[in-house]
């Protein structure tokens, strides 16, 4: 098991998100439906974070797994 988590790509994922519907978002980087949790991170001591949109609107969910304002990028990429 390790902190780390993997980074599936370094640029954000567009999503545009529905009132008051809830995502998954995947905090370990393995899932195959990125940005969002597909259960594959069993085993690795990462949880997937839940996000409630409170409004219909397009965000930008991390991609690089590093954002301090996980689920949605902060620009930590640009780091990395």
């Amino acid at each position: 098991m390790t902190n780390t988590p993997d980074t599936p790509q370094k640029a954000p994922y567009p999503v545009e998100v529905e009132e008051g519907k809830s995502y998954f978002w995947c905090a370990c980087g393995r899932s195959g439906n990125q940005p969002f949790c597909d259960g594959s991170h069993k085993g690795t001591g990462f949880t997937p974070v839940k996000y409630t949109a409170d409004a219909s609107k397009r965000l930008f969910f991390c991609g690089c797994k590093h954002s301090g304002k996980a689920p949605l990028c902060d620009g930590t990429h640009s780091r990395l």
